[in-house]
């Protein structure tokens, strides 16, 4: 690359293949049109069906490719750091790989960067492909954040924005380990507005976020931007001594009055003390999510490894590996 790029596009890869050429296509199609100069960046998170080969022939053919290659699969989220940390565009975008966001939609984002905004981040006004039960818990999860998160997080977004170099600076300073992407563009600030589009099927596989990725997904934006986990257990508590505080005169009643509606026997109690240790078992996963964050926060481990660079001409700022943890021979690169 030449000049500096004006626009970065950055594609988180995991086990892609059939997509990547598809993918790079349409990209290249859509910012052609910009006459600016522009990167696309694809972030190789680790993946074992061809993708590796793929990106390697495309990135031969066309110099404005780059490719990051972790040394294992460290996550879409680490994906999309590694992506922020090595991008050079004055505006850098975030799309998956799997062609659900339309590449054609970049234009809409560049059209409100231009506008001033710092953010332009594209809302889901329908989702195509989709099973009944991925549509709903989405819709659930986006709401329940929105209600309880410190911050206002637009409902019905993904990672599929445009952010300003402003805004990628501010998240490189924030090197947290359970990430959530879209949570931190929203809590950076700046000037922020949305675009509606249509979400597609996938253009070939399958989806990368069974139900267990998606729960522990939902964890990590819930204990990342909100309290509110902790703060039940108090409300829980006080509706609990409200209820054993009215069961005394009750009961009290009951039993002078000599009714055989008397709360006694053992199967009784071992209700009441099921109930309650099931609340405190709950209690305590909750009040273990937190604590397993900060242990990871403390552990200060890098957010990835980076095992190889393939650019067409190889620049490795000092900053990243700062960020990362990782050392100069980390981010070898490999001139094609």
């Amino acid at each position: 690359m030449s000049a500096k790029p004006t626009l970065s596009v950055i594609a988180p890869v995991y086990n892609e293949a059939g997509n990547i050429n598809e993918l790079h296509r349409r990209v290249s199609e859509v910012l052609d049109t910009t006459g600016e100069p522009w990167e696309f960046i694809l972030v190789n998170d680790g993946s074992y069906d061809g993708s590796a080969e793929e990106m390697r022939a495309l990135q031969a053919g066309d110099p404005r490719v780059r490719v990051i290659n972790f040394a294992r699969n460290f996550g879409h989220q680490n994906a999309v750091t590694a992506g922020t940390d090595y991008a050079h565009g004055d505006a850098v975008v975030i799309i998956d790989a799997d062609l659900q966001d339309p590449p054609e939609v970049i234009l809409q984002l560049l059209d409100k960067w231009r506008e001033g905004y710092h953010v332009v981040y594209a809302v889901r006004s329908e989702r195509k492909g989709e099973s009944w039960f991925k549509k709903f818990t989405a819709k659930l999860f986006y709401r329940l954040i929105y209600r309880i998160a410190e911050i206002d997080i637009p409902v019905d977004t993904g990672d599929f924005r445009l952010m300003d170099r402003r805004v990628v600076d501010a998240l490189k300073s924030m090197p947290e380990h359970n990430r959530f992407i879209r949570g931190m563009t929203s809590w950076v600030g700046f000037r922020q507005t949305g675009v509606y589009y249509v979400r597609q099927e996938r253009h070939v596989g399958e989806t990368k976020y069974p139900l267990r990725k998606m729960l522990r997904f939902a964890l990590d934006a819930i204990t990342g931007f909100s309290y509110f986990p902790l703060q039940i257990t108090i409300y829980v508590s006080l509706v609990l001594a409200l209820l054993a505080v009215l069961a005394v005169p009750v009961v009290a009643f009951l039993r002078l009055s000599g009714s055989t509606l008397q709360f006694e026997g053992q199967a009784t109690t071992l209700v009441v003390v099921l109930l309650m240790s099931s609340f405190q078992l709950f209690f305590f996963f909750i009040m273990g999510q937190y604590v397993a964050r900060i242990y990871d926060e403390v552990r200060q481990r890098p957010l990835y490894i980076v095992s190889e660079v393939w650019e067409d001409s190889p620049e490795q700022s000092p900053a990243v590996a700062a960020e990362t943890g990782a050392t100069e021979s980390d981010h070898a690169s490999a001139a094609s």
